[in-house]
């Protein structure tokens, strides 16, 4: 018989969630995408003041799980506030994560991602770690992709420069509720600190 616990990161294919796990979606689909866009578009900045973490795209990607019904269908949405109450968990336990990623434009005009399968690859280890909902890490590349491509015109086309990705995972009721959110924003060059920010 196995104890309370044992072999959890096996069985957390939803997060802990038990029986309960057995009739939830286990990840999300790109082909299932909504796509609803901003309408109002802001201006673009000067790429050589930039601050990191202060310019955001007209844009984002929302993707929510719960107990009872696995992933929801992945959402690309005007860029907004997050409702959240007080008490969610990543707040209290730091039931979190995230990834930094970039997308730049070469000289042929084309828009690349910087290594994104090792991103990937990390963000899934430390949701398993973590017990957190898994996802198949194939599905949420092709969704950045997605977002990527509706803010194409935000890929800065200077190689000083390019587009900050930021995939990020938080609980909102432990074992109950998560979110995946991400966000673009500019960064110039390679670092994030200093004159190479």
């Amino acid at each position: 018989m196995r104890q309370q616990g044992e072999g959890c990161q096996n069985d957390c294919a939803a997060g802990c969630a038990g029986d309960a796990a057995k009739h939830v979606t286990e990840s999300f689909k790109a082909a299932d995408l909504i796509i609803n866009p901003s309408t109002t578009f802001k201006e673009k900045p000067d790429p050589n003041g930039l601050v990191f973490g202060t310019v955001f795209t007209d844009n984002m990607l929302i993707i929510e799980w719960s107990l009872t019904s696995g992933w929801e269908k992945p959402h690309i949405k005007p860029l907004q506030n997050l409702s959240l109450h007080p008490a969610i968990s990543a707040f209290h336990y730091a039931v979190e994560l995230f990834e930094g990623m970039k997308a730049y434009r070469g000289e042929d005009g084309k828009i690349r991602l910087f290594r994104p399968t090792l991103n990937m690859d990390r963000m899934l280890r430390s949701a398993v770690r973590a017990t957190l909902p898994k996802f198949d890490k194939e599905e949420l590349l092709e969704c950045i992709r997605k977002l990527v491509e509706v803010e194409k015109e935000w890929v800065p086309y200077s190689t000083s420069a390019s587009l900050y990705i930021r995939p990020t995972l938080i609980g909102t009721e432990v074992g109950e509720k998560y979110i995946v959110f991400l966000l673009l924003g500019w960064v110039k060059g390679y670092t994030c600190f200093g004159t190479d920010q």
